[in-house]
């Protein structure tokens, strides 16, 4: 599905650089935790898989990240970029959030993307894992600051 929408560079195929880019762009997104914002970098039509949900255009991408983030409570993610080729790229990635109850969880992940000709995400998996932490093991606090962009996230 085709829309009048600007292209959202950099654009497939991608080379590493292209691909660090769209990893950081796609990490500042989520951060904001809008899902108005973080849908139009997706297809109208785009397909997801989430955990064990499956999703399909950007109404459904937003009221589901709608429901995400009225759970989990100050969310802040890290994203590393793991692969790229062509119009692919394989993120991993954790995250941070607090429950109702104010337990502590981190989210381990990976993502499998593919574009579009215009750079629009056309597919999303995503496989995840939780694990309770303490709030004193806590170490992602928020969107990145410039000068910790590119780094790597630890295994644990």
């Amino acid at each position: 599905m085709q829309e009048d929408r600007p292209p959202r560079p950099p654009c497939p195929p991608f080379d590493r650089d292209a691909a660090l880019i769209k990893v950081q762009a796609a990490e500042d997104a989520w951060n904001t935790r809008d899902p108005e914002r973080v849908a139009l970098a997706y297809t109208p039509d785009s397909v997801w898989r989430n955990r064990d949900v499956f999703l399909e255009g950007r109404e459904e991408i937003v009221a589901f990240l709608t429901r995400k983030w009225e759970r989990e409570r100050d969310y802040a993610l890290r994203k590393s970029l793991w692969a790229y080729d062509g119009d692919r790229i394989a993120v991993r990635f954790q995250y941070e959030w607090r429950d109702a109850e104010d337990r502590w969880w981190r989210a381990y992940g990976n993502e499998l993307w593919e574009f579009d000709e215009r750079g629009l995400m056309r597919r999303r998996e995503a496989s995840i894992n939780d694990t309770p932490i303490a709030e004193a093991d806590r170490r992602i606090r928020g969107p990145r600051r410039a000068d910790e962009r590119g780094a790597g996230i630890p295994l644990r």
